[in-house]
């Protein structure tokens, strides 16, 4: 309950940023809308190649390319947006402005490593599919548990992983080594569980998105009973209430999105101010950045 507690502090001071300097929100809304235009016109080809050849073995590998290049595409696009916020929020935090003009500049410099890490993610999410395309078992169970437990510490790796890149102008060989020793040596100072950003962003997506569902339910279903079937009335109901769920889901995902590498960024810039402490020999105690040292005094 403590670690919710605090997870549910630091959205309130994230978000207390991102007021105060509305830039810091701009490239989680361009993600969404950028992430939905490519999974619709990267499901397109797949779509026409699974009409045409499904069934057939080559259209199948067909199919598999055609998918992992879309999900290559998509963590591009995801990280590109998630490193811009990440260098936006340090800006912030380290000059009282998250400039635009620098955060896209450092998307274009560091653009190769993001593609390599964005690379390396789609890997492990082939193994994962891969490993849980398996036949039931207790070797195929202990294989699918593996490669769940790879992409969830993946997972957490790279949203540590994108912020040394873009921060620090690390690749990916070099900012997997940087995030490596700073655990090692303890400078991860808060674990994920002791602020529970997962938690809060998680039960956030989850009203959001059974909200969003129940008021589509009751607007499309109850203008189909009051009209007595489908008409131009009921459809226009139905288009709205679809409107209406996709929006909180939308609303939701930015939430997530944000808070999650807001949190991850602060982390990073203490465990990183911390090192610097220690390799200079300072025995002073390093504070966390001003929106997670506010949660820890609570």
């Amino acid at each position: 309950m403590e670690a919710f507690s605090r997870g549910w502090s630091f959205l309130k001071q994230a978000w207390s940023m991102a007021f105060k300097d509305k830039d810091l929100l701009k490239p989680s809304i361009y993600a969404l809308v950028v992430g939905m235009i490519v999974s619709v016109l990267g499901v397109i080809p797949i779509v026409m190649v699974a009409f045409l050849l499904g069934g057939s073995d080559f259209g199948n590998l067909i199919i598999a390319a055609l998918g992992a290049i879309l999900v290559f595409v998509q963590f591009v696009v995801s990280y590109v947006f998630s490193g811009m916020t990440a260098y936006l929020i340090f800006g912030y935090l380290s000059e009282g402005d998250g400039r635009m003009d620098k955060a896209w500049a450092i998307v274009r410099r560091d653009l190769f490593d993001i593609l390599t890490l964005a690379a390396a993610s789609t890997f492990v999410n082939m193994l994962k599919n891969a490993a849980n395309r398996r036949r039931r078992g207790v070797a195929a169970g202990l294989i699918r548990s593996a490669a769940n437990l790879l992409e969830a510490l993946w997972t957490e790796a790279s949203y540590l992983i994108l912020p040394a890149m873009v921060i620090d102008d690390l690749n990916l060989k070099n900012a997997m080594q940087r995030v490596l020793n700073i655990t090692k040596q303890n400078l991860l100072l808060i674990g994920i569980s002791t602020v529970g950003v997962r938690w809060v962003t998680g039960l956030i997506g989850f009203l959001f998105g059974f909200g969003g569902f129940v008021i589509a339910l009751a607007l499309g279903g109850g203008a189909v009973y009051a009209t007595g079937g489908f008409n131009a009335l009921s459809i226009m109901a139905i288009a709205l209430a679809a409107f209406i769920f996709f929006a909180l889901v939308a609303v939701a995902s930015v939430i997530g999105s944000y808070t999650s590498i807001a949190y991850h960024t602060c982390l990073y810039i203490w465990a990183r101010d911390v090192e610097k402490a220690q390799a200079a020999g300072q025995p002073v105690q390093i504070p966390a950045p001003a929106p997670l040292a506010a949660v820890l005094a609570s």
